[in-house]
């Protein structure tokens, strides 16, 4: 295969293999209502195979950011609705990832509690709409709540589909709360949640699974980033990675989900692809934040057989038709930092595409 024939990825049609890997970039204002900028944004790069949105939250408790997208009000929904038909409208597939920042985030952000697994703090500083602050130390999630949160991701998959997006990727990576379920660093429990690497992989394993119930697992995928070491979810030990991750692979083994998509440098070696024949579900690979992915990286991995398909972050947000500068091998536009998480069109609509 190569990075331009056609995939289906279970329910989800891809004209190639490039997907867009979930990005953020704070466009959605104060209540998290994506607006006619954030559609225009996705349907420049709807020639993309996959486009996966940023991290949007289920519930005002689990967001990280301000600017960063809901799905959990009517509003927001029909926001949503606009983006989905953006991209269709340019013949593109997209899914959202839906998302619970968990500890990394602040009550300036969230308006009420930060949640975690364990009533253990990120050691640093969060950016808050007042400035920097330290992180706060988290509440424990209890047995009830962890009921009421799995209920959170259902409903925020179940608006994402009423809004026409195909299909919804459950982010269990980066340190936010499904992954500080799986590091035993961040969970510290002492109930059928933590401990052992299968109960630290049981909560994951129940989120995906009722997600995939109420959308059907086709058109639910799942994100992960074994030993990415980010934002204190320290995962050290590869034997106890291995058992972990082979614990949340077993649980959703045979569900048919759409794929999984892991974050890792090395996404060819022994670990990632032991995960992959573990889920039985197609791989999106992702090389990392340190190690941009290239054309000719994202073309080995395929003609390797090491992949199903490529996510690619900042190229993507560049080059709004990388697609077709990868196919003629044209130059690439730098993407501008500086612009990433500002606000308006500079370095996120405007990039100029080829001829122009």
């Amino acid at each position: 295969m190569d990075l331009f024939t056609p995939a289906d990825l279970g329910a989800l049609h891809l004209a190639n293999r490039v997907t867009m890997a979930p990005l953020t970039r704070l466009r959605s204002g104060e209540r998290g209502v994506p607006g006619d900028l954030v559609a225009e944004m996705y349907a420049q790069r709807a020639s993309a195979g996959l486009l996966v949105t940023e991290g949007t939250w289920p519930v005002q408790e689990s967001r990280g950011w301000v600017g960063q997208p809901g799905i959990t009000t009517d509003e927001q929904q029909a926001a949503w609705g606009r983006v989905a038909d953006a991209v269709h409208a340019e013949g593109g597939t997209i899914v959202m990832q839906v998302m619970h920042a968990g500890r990394v985030t602040h009550p300036a952000v969230t308006g009420s509690r930060v949640v975690a697994p364990s009533a253990v703090a990120i050691d640093g500083e969060v950016r808050t709409p007042a400035g920097k602050d330290a992180y706060p130390v988290p509440h424990a999630l209890t047995l009830d709540e962890l009921a009421e949160v799995r209920d959170q991701f259902v409903a925020g998959a179940r608006r994402a589909r009423a809004a026409g997006i195909d299909g919804v990727e459950v982010h269990g990576a980066n340190g936010y709360l499904l992954h500080e379920f799986l590091s035993p660093a961040s969970n510290t429990r002492t109930d059928a949640y933590g401990g052992s690497p299968e109960n630290r992989a049981r909560f994951v394993v129940e989120v995906v699974r009722a997600v995939a119930e109420e959308i059907g697992a086709d058109r639910t995928a799942l994100r992960i980033s074994p030993m990415h070491n980010i934002q204190d979810a320290f995962e050290r030990d590869e034997d106890d990675v291995v058992a972990t991750y082979g614990a949340l692979a077993d649980g959703l083994a045979g569900l048919g989900l759409a794929y999984v998509s892991v974050l890792h440098a090395h996404p060819a070696g022994e670990l990632v692809q032991g995960l992959r024949k573990r889920f039985g579900a197609p791989l999106v690979a992702n090389t990392g934040f340190a190690e941009p992915t290239t054309r000719e990286r994202a073309a080995e991995l395929l003609a390797s057989g090491a992949a199903d398909a490529v996510a690619v972050g900042r190229p993507l947000i560049a080059n709004p038709d990388l697609v077709e500068r990868w196919r003629t091998g044209a130059p690439e536009n730098e993407p501008d930092g500086s612009t990433f998480y500002s606000d308006g069109a500079a370095g996120y609509t405007d990039y100029p595409r080829l001829g122009a």
